[in-house]
């Protein structure tokens, strides 16, 4: 099945604290530069898996920059999305571990290259054959990203493209005023949906529980829901042709553990690139959850991206927990 996924957002490099429990305001070492900004593993795992990908973000003409679109075009990603700025230095983050899951981030992005992504940046040639459109919700940190996210939706949407969008919601970004409205405004055109464990509370109203939550965003026009468990697996809620609602949990991977970031980034990628390819939704499930457990075993938020015959070779020789 013909198909090509675009995405748009944040791209930085990362330095990751060498000690878990390392604080920012105490001397310590950190090590990096490693490429990253969700959208942007999210892009090298599609194009890891062998499908077609454009990327649309910001970059400052500096080092960091040269390096975050050398890594992406070497796996295979579209780069022509992506805009040497004049004005900006590359975004940055610094990351430290608490727990094994637990990390606090500091961000160098409203005020760097990709932070200045705007309308103007997205060009509608490259998005002239793209069929799908992946949001992420930390690439909405400003009005003018926002519109950017719109004016690809918009065309994609208007060719009778999809849309998935993943909440990833990050405690840093809660006091942008525009990131709330602009959910509700992604959520009308959504097809897929991919919230992790710990934001479905975000989405659930009053007295409601998960199931009555999920039903009704399905009612309104959502066709998959996909709750990320981690090493728990993955949840799926779907309507049947009676319009009655479907579950489906499929079993994750025990792995050990040695840096979350990016597995539900590549989790998503797999999942949403195997759906649209024809796999069934189990099978999806399956290979994600298998991306999701490679994306962890290994350090550095972009270097757990995995081919097809990685995650097959996974599957083969891994049992489910």
């Amino acid at each position: 099945m013909h198909f090509k996924i675009c995405t748009i957002g944040e791209l930085l490099v990362e330095f990751l604290a060498k000690e878990q429990n390392q604080r920012f305001d105490q001397a310590g070492e950190f090590i990096g530069p490693f490429v990253s900004g969700a959208p942007a593993i999210f892009a090298d795992q599609v194009a890891k898996l062998g499908f077609p990908v454009v990327f649309f973000s910001c970059v400052g003409k500096d080092i960091f920059g040269k390096m975050c679109i050398h890594r992406l075009k070497s796996d295979g990603v579209i780069i022509d999305g992506i805009t040497p700025h004049n004005k900006a230095n590359t975004g940055s983050a610094f990351v430290t571990y608490k727990g094994s899951n637990e990390r606090d981030f500091i961000f160098n992005i409203p005020n760097s290259a990709c932070g200045l992504l705007s309308f103007n940046h997205i060009n509608e040639n490259l998005l002239r054959d793209c069929t799908h459109l992946h949001v992420m919700g930390s690439s909405l940190y400003s009005f003018r990203v926002i519109d950017a996210m719109r004016k690809a939706l918009d065309i994609i949407k208007s060719k009778g493209g999809t849309i998935s969008f993943d909440p990833n919601l990050r405690k840093e970004m809660f006091d942008i005023p525009e990131m709330e409205q602009s959910f509700d405004y992604i959520m009308e055109y959504t097809d897929i949906f991919l919230p992790s464990e710990s934001e479905v509370s975000y989405f659930i109203n009053n007295n409601e529980n998960e199931q009555q939550t999920m039903f009704k965003l399905l009612k309104k026009g959502i066709k998959h829901i996909v709750v990320k468990g981690g090493a728990k697996g993955a949840k799926y809620y779907g309507l049947d042709e009676q319009g009655h609602l479907q579950t489906l949990h499929v079993d994750g991977y025990k792995v050990n553990s040695i840096d979350p970031t990016g597995a539900g980034d590549c989790f998503g990628a797999t999942f949403v690139s195997l759906m649209l390819a024809g796999y069934s939704v189990e099978q999806a499930l399956q290979y994600a959850n298998a991306s999701g457990a490679l994306a962890v075993s290994k350090k550095g938020p972009m270097e757990g991206t995995s081919t097809l015959a990685e995650l097959k070779h996974f599957l083969f020789h891994t049992s489910i927990e």
